[in-house]
């Protein structure tokens, strides 16, 4: 074995005392100065040397400010006079030279770490009330877009902190990039990672107002999200859990994971499934064009949404008579004192004290009542039985969601409806094997071929189909490549519709699922009835129940075959055409036949590439005139 020396144990203190960092520095520096004054002072004191000028020998206090103005100073030495003097100052200026350098070194050094440190987002989060985002995905820009429009003239200077494990100045770049200014909203970025208890406490969770978890673009998105949730809910910072309570929403993609997280997250946690989002959508638009419209208006802090407020006037009186109590608001169910949502209730529900009217508005403000006589009770039409017919739909594509897809469409459908599947995925004629015994009401039909080729499109007689759904190659194909892939084929089915469909006076429906909401823009010339931009619409919902937990129970309704949902119904069966009326007429005509009317759809103007025609919440007591066509928006069983 090696013999440890003295200069061993020297060196080996040296290196664990410099460990302690730029302070450590700066304080051997400073004992070195001291030392060097100290050996100046005895020197002088020792040998009797008087600086030239004076009479006798300095004392021990001047001789030290003598020595330390040496140190600091190289240029007095110009005025020392004596030889012995010069000397002793000469030791002292030199050794101040060596330690101011190392000094000035030194501090540019640690201030260089601390603005290297500060600049990669590890200070702590001094913050209280605001919005939590952890993780980092493509959402987070239209998520960041719909807070500021959420708290525009409501709070002076909300406030959104990020956690992601990305460098600081990256993340900053690309939110000013994609989002630009957010009005007053401030964003403040920290890098660290999700999963990590000390990482979260820099965020200062446990005063937030909302916290958003997004899952990350892996394999495995799930379980990174529910390890989010057990660093947030479990984390030893978290004292008093019934101090302040938590608002979490996690995005997350399979049922059997949501189970998991809610295992976990309890009455905290609130659960936006994308998958079962994407598919609800997409079901019930393609047989009802304009209703993704409607959802996107009431997803967005943009125009019309959803509220909840108690109306004490309103206690004792049924549900029907209060659709017909606002005159800009549209009420669509109730509240109840214990938190209950009900949806559409029977007209003659009575609203006890402490309800709240879930209602459409564009504000909360205007959620009072208001209303005016019904008008023409003799403008509307007796309610006909409704008979539904099998229908013929036509699927384009195939990723992972397209089976989700059909199950849920065979929930809508009555039954002897046929599908007929065409697309070019490895996977997808295996699984349409298994789909097949799946599917109770739909007759199943699949084609191996190429969608973006117009002959094929041509084959498949696209007059003869009810709807057309058109997904992406998500799986099998980056988001731009898989996206340019639609746009392609919804050209060639634009040009086959005009050509073919419109020259017989028959609409046709169209849904397409575009992955990059940039890319929808570009999608407005083909004049497709509905889009499904899948980020999107999970970007609006994750704020929206971030905003307001109570909403995930709404939506979950809305969005379930089982539950209360949105129909546009023909306008004639519900009142007379070409004659003027106010709104209020459609109300009380769907009102007596058990729905909620919402607003209306413009056939003439379906093509509008921003409102297709769409009609939301509109003043009842404005008049309209109603033609062939027309649609009435109603919220129905």
């Amino acid at each position: 074995m090696k013999k440890i020396t003295i200069a061993d144990r020297v060196r080996y203190a040296f290196d664990n005392y410099m460990a302690y960092g730029t302070i450590a520095l700066i304080g051997a520096l400073g004992v070195l100065s001291g030392m060097i004054i100290v050996g100046a002072v005895v020197i002088i004191q020792w040998l009797g040397i008087v600086p030239g000028g004076q009479q006798e020998v300095p004392d021990v206090f001047e001789a030290a400010w003598l020595s330390l103005i040496h140190t600091l100073d190289a240029g007095t030495m110009a005025s020392d006079y004596g030889w012995s003097y010069r000397l002793v100052m000469l030791g002292v200026t030199m050794g101040g030279i060596f330690i101011v350098s190392a000094l000035i070194g030194v501090m540019s050094n640690g201030l260089e770490g601390t603005f290297d440190r500060l600049r990669k987002g590890r200070s702590f989060v001094v913050e209280h009330n605001h919005t939590l985002i952890i993780g980092w995905s493509p959402k987070i820009f239209q998520i960041l877009t719909e807070l500021s429009l959420a708290d525009e003239g409501t709070r002076r200077r909300p406030c959104v902190v990020i956690l992601a494990d990305k460098d600081k100045l990256e993340m900053e770049e690309e939110i000013w990039r994609h989002c630009g200014r957010l009005g007053r909203m401030r964003v403040i970025c920290r890098t660290g990672s999700p999963i990590d208890v000390r990482d979260i406490e820099i965020v200062n969770p446990y005063q937030t107002e909302a916290i958003i978890l997004l899952a990350p673009e892996d394999r495995d998105p799930d379980t990174h999200v529910i390890k989010q949730l057990l660093a947030l809910t479990n984390n030893p910072a978290r004292v008093n859990e019934a101090e302040h309570e938590l608002h979490i929403v996690a995005e997350l993609h399979s049922l059997k994971n949501a189970e998991v997280a809610k295992m976990v997250g309890r009455h905290e946690l609130e659960v936006v499934l994308s998958s079962d989002l994407i598919t609800s959508i997409t079901a019930q638009t393609c047989r009802q064009p304009g209703l993704s419209t409607i959802y996107l208006e009431l997803l967005s802090f943009e125009g019309a949404e959803i509220y909840f407020r108690e109306v004490r006037s309103l206690a004792g009186r049924t549900y029907g008579e209060a659709i017909l109590s606002f005159e800009q608001a549209a009420v669509i169910g109730i509240c109840d004192a214990s938190g209950r949502t009900v949806l559409n209730p029977p007209m003659g529900t009575v609203i006890a004290a402490g309800d709240k009217i879930v209602a459409i508005a564009e504000t909360e403000a205007m959620v009072q009542p208001g209303g005016v006589p019904i008008g023409s009770l003799d403008l509307m039409c007796e309610a006909d039985q409704q008979r539904l017919h099998p229908e013929r739909t036509l699927l384009l594509g195939w990723n992972p969601q397209a089976a989700d897809i059909l199950r849920e469409l065979d929930r809508y459908v009555t039954a002897g409806s046929q599908v007929t599947v065409v697309a070019n995925h490895p996977l997808a004629e295996r699984q349409i094997s298994e789909l097949r015994e799946q599917l109770a009401r739909q007759q199943l039909l699949f084609f191996m071929a190429d969608i973006t080729d117009p002959k094929v499109l041509e084959a498949m007689s696209i007059q003869h189909y009810d709807h057309i759904i058109l997904l992406c190659y998500s799986d099998i194909f980056d988001c731009q490549q898989a996206d340019a892939h639609t746009l392609v084929t919804l050209l060639h089915l634009r040009q086959i519709t005009e050509r073919v469909v419109r020259s017989k006076g028959r609409e046709l429906s169209i849904v397409s699922e575009m992955m990059d909401l940039r890319n929808r823009e570009l999608a407005e010339i083909t004049r497709a009835d509905d889009f499904i931009v899948s980020d999107s619409l999970v970007s609006l919902m994750l704020a929206q129940v971030s905003k307001n937990k109570r909403l995930s129970v709404v939506f979950d309704e809305l969005f379930d075959a089982d539950g209360c949902e949105i129909y546009l119904k023909s306008i004639d069966d519900y009142v007379q055409l070409d004659a003027p009326m106010t709104f209020y007429t459609v109300v009380e005509s769907a009102r007596r036949r058990g729905d909620s009317a919402i607003g209306f759809r413009r056939y003439a103007q379906i093509h509008d590439p921003v409102t297709h025609g769409i009609v939301l919440n509109p003043t009842k007591s404005q008049k309209f005139t109603f033609q062939a066509g027309d649609k009435v928006i109603v919220l129905s069983d």
